[in-house]
């Protein structure tokens, strides 16, 4: 098992930044997968990125790219997203996710892919 606890969310400005921190425990040694999701009110959690833990290959969606970036920790089992230029329609609970082996690629951008999940953190970005 593995146990993710996601940290930094908070109230900004359009055009402000945050970092949100998703601390990994348990059988990280495990993890291939891991990323960030984010589900507004009324509306579906969507993919926001997603990084390889080993080999560090990471993916974005069209929403945040440029905008946004993940990094990670490994010493510390660390996943770290850099929100810049945030904008309204990036107010969410924003969840962190894990996957282990075996993992299927065609669901990397869909939750059903991941079984590990936080318990989100409220970001909130004012006009």
């Amino acid at each position: 098992q593995v146990q993710l606890v996601e940290s930094g969310g908070g109230l900004v400005q359009t055009g402000g930044s945050l970092r949100l921190s998703c601390a990994a425990s348990g059988r990280t040694s495990s993890v291939y997968v891991m990323g960030w999701f984010r589900q507004a009110p009324g509306k579906e959690r969507e993919f926001v990125t997603v990084l390889r833990w080993n080999g560090g290959s990471t993916y974005y969606s069209d929403s945040v790219r440029g905008r946004f970036a993940v990094s990670r920790d490994n010493a510390e089992n660390t996943l770290y997203l850099q929100m810049n230029s945030l904008r309204p329609e990036d107010t969410a609970v924003y969840y962190c996710a894990a996957a282990s082996l075996p993992f299927q690629e065609r669901n990397i951008r869909v939750p059903l892919g991941y079984k590990y999940w936080g318990q989100g953190t409220q970001v909130t970005v004012s006009s």
